[in-house]
């Protein structure tokens, strides 16, 4: 499994009376520093707190990936397109992935940083089979079934996403 590297860091809370609206959460010297309103309740605190760690854990676990090497890889290995360009995206909160066949431009969900290796695998075969054919067709099916951990990554996506199954464009 990928390591979270903030999953043990102390958090603290710095409520601001200049802050009025905005909140920011980053890793500094070991620890995360979550910058909130003074005037915010203590329920929706925790659930901002909750949500801005988790955001700072995606960025740092990220970044700890070289995902164009990592794409390239797997791209090798089973025989798909190189991606022309490939990046995280913090946007994609519905979607494991998005592909452009058009420019060769693949877009990985931020929050695959944090899950195993193998699901981050399974999610780039998708993407890049998707470099060479377009749509969900059996061609592409015969593409992405080359990867023998696909059930299983499914699985484990279906289980992250609260256990309803994307539909099949969820993956474009």
């Amino acid at each position: 499994m990928t390591e979270n590297p903030v999953a043990n860091l102390p958090v603290d809370v710095v409520r601001s009376k200049r802050r009025k609206r905005t909140i920011q959460a980053y890793v500094a010297n070991g620890r995360v520093r979550v910058l909130i309103p003074a005037g915010m309740g203590r329920e929706e605190e925790q659930k901002i707190v909750d949500e801005m760690v988790a955001r700072a854990t995606r960025r740092l676990s990220a970044s700890a990936v070289d995902l164009d090497r990592r794409a390239r890889d797997v791209a090798r290995r089973y025989g798909l397109p190189e991606p022309i360009e490939i990046e995280w995206s913090n946007r994609q909160l519905s979607r494991w992935g998005s592909c452009t066949p058009s420019d060769g431009k693949v877009r990985i969900s931020s929050r695959l940083a944090t899950m195993p290796t193998w699901v981050l695998d399974w999610v780039l075969v998708h993407e890049l089979a998707h470099l060479a054919v377009a749509d969900h067709g059996d061609q592409f099916h015969a593409l992405v079934s080359r990867y023998e951990l696909a059930e299983r990554a499914e699985g484990y996506l279906i289980a992250k996403s609260e256990g309803t199954p994307p539909p099949p464009p969820q993956l474009e």
